[in-house]
């Protein structure tokens, strides 16, 4: 059934999904960017549900609490209380090793509101949990959303982030003046 919906978001919204099968793995860490709006969780989602991928987000706790919150579960949210300090890296490593199945998807603009620099959780989570970085994509000017490779971290983390920020250079955001491509 979620098949049929991401296909038909899609489809109504005029997108393409462009995630080659070579891509799809049990276990990632789901770079999601450029996030510049409410709509790319939205289209994110409908790629992933096309492509029958189990993906998970974190999102500010508030959003999985009450009616509305089951419907933020339901699309894979996992809440996460960002006034308690805790090591938040930690806590997502631990969730994708124990589970068989994930793509655990993290903005990694940290914000839909311009940034100077990514936030690099996500680089971290990946070398915990020992999985590698999926370059998940939304192109506004071409109407494509995917995925366009792994990234397996290595210790090498300028030559990593070189990598990663070539691959979206030219990525188009929703709103290109609150989306920096320059990420380190």
């Amino acid at each position: 059934m979620k098949s049929f919906i991401g296909k038909l978001v899609l489809k109504i919204m005029g997108w393409k999904s462009d995630y080659p099968v070579e891509y799809h793995v049990d276990k990632s860490v789901l770079i999601a960017a450029p996030h510049t709006s409410n709509w790319d969780l939205l289209l994110a989602l409908a790629v992933f549900w096309e492509q029958k991928i189990q993906v998970k987000y974190f999102i500010k706790d508030s959003f999985t609490k009450g009616i509305h919150g089951k419907f933020f579960k339901m699309l894979g949210a996992i809440g996460v209380d960002r006034s308690r300090t805790g090591n938040l890296v930690h806590h997502a490593a631990a969730t994708i090793k124990k589970m068989d199945k994930i793509a655990l998807m993290v903005p990694a603009e940290g914000t839909r509101s311009r940034v100077e620099k990514w936030k690099t959780g996500f680089y971290h989570i990946a070398k915990k949990a020992d999985v590698p970085v999926a370059l998940g994509f939304l192109d506004y000017k071409n109407k494509i959303a995917g995925v366009g490779g792994l990234i397996q971290i290595t210790s090498d983390y300028e030559s990593d982030m070189k990598k990663i920020e070539d691959f979206y250079r030219p990525i188009s955001a929703k709103y290109p003046e609150k989306y920096n491509k320059k990420i380190f």
